[in-house]
């Protein structure tokens, strides 16, 4: 086979294969996660667990199937909880999804210095921001970061979710 034609070959190869990837990467926005509520569910001397209700927006024309959540949750400037969340579920293309993660923090850290900086009085609309990454099992891009900052109130009671996410 001529020189030439390997390199027309060549050349229609790569095309082909510049055309693909643009399919399967596209220009994902980062969803939005906003804490609803937190509830605490127990609490000794050393640590507390909660319960954070999490609700996550999905600004993409597309699903996306997400394989877990890597998180940060800050408090009123203060570290209050770091983890995986790794239960999948499928995200709704332009739609939104409520879950439940169990945190467990250490009183030492976290809980009594948020309890100090709120001055002891009732956990309402506090500052919160959540930083972290999700994890999805779609195209090239398989982690997408988010960050987002609201208030939360410590003293609303959370009811069974309506319906879990669709699991994958």
């Amino acid at each position: 086979m001529p020189i030439r034609s390997l390199r027309v070959m060549f050349v229609s190869a790569c095309a082909v294969l510049l055309a693909a990837c643009t399919t399967l990467g596209p220009d994902l926005q980062a969803p939005q996660l906003e804490v609803v509520a937190v509830q605490m569910l127990s609490t000794d001397m050393f640590a507390q667990r909660f319960k954070v209700r999490v609700k996550v927006q999905n600004p993409n024309d597309l699903e996306l199937p997400v394989r877990g959540i890597e998180y940060t949750i800050l408090m009123m400037g203060d570290s209050f909880a770091e983890g995986m969340s790794d239960a999948p579920f499928v995200l709704p293309a332009l739609g939104e999804a409520e879950f439940d993660m169990l945190v467990t923090t250490n009183f030492m850290s976290s809980f009594a210095r948020l309890l100090s900086r709120a001055g002891g009085g009732k956990l309402e609309n506090i500052d919160y921001e959540i930083v972290g990454k999700i994890m999805v099992d779609k195209g090239m891009v398989r982690k997408i970061p988010f960050n987002h900052r609201g208030t939360v109130d410590f003293t609303r009671t959370l009811k069974p979710l309506k319906a879990e996410p669709a699991r994958t």
